[in-house]
């Protein structure tokens, strides 16, 4: 029974594997949706598929460094989503069917 219990239990490896799936469904996103909401989302799942690896690796190594990188990254990303979805809401509320080529048009 506590052998299957112990191979049961996550490990780093499993963590990191975890983190390349959702990163790579991420970039799955990015590349082919042209939603720009979408595709903010699949960033942001990208983002914190990277914010996993840093956690599983920083509890291997027995290292602090990489969850208070965590931490500052997951400050920024709330304000990124702040301001970025405010953009993105209110291009999609005055266009419905606007898409990423759509806003790339409204460069200065």
């Amino acid at each position: 029974m506590s052998a299957l219990v112990a191979a049961a239990t996550p490990t780093t490896t499993w963590y990191l594997v975890l983190a390349a799936v959702l990163f790579g469904i991420g970039t799955v996103g990015v590349l082919v949706r042209r939603n720009p909401l979408v595709m903010f989302m699949c960033i942001e799942l990208m983002l914190n598929a990277v914010n996993l690896s840093f956690v599983a690796l920083a509890k291997r190594l027995g290292d602090i460094g990489g969850q208070t990188t965590v931490f500052f990254v997951m400050v920024v990303a709330a304000a990124e989503v702040v301001v970025g979805l405010g953009i993105i809401v209110s291009i999609m509320r005055k266009r419905p069917g606007a898409n990423v080529d759509d806003i790339s048009a409204l460069k200065g």
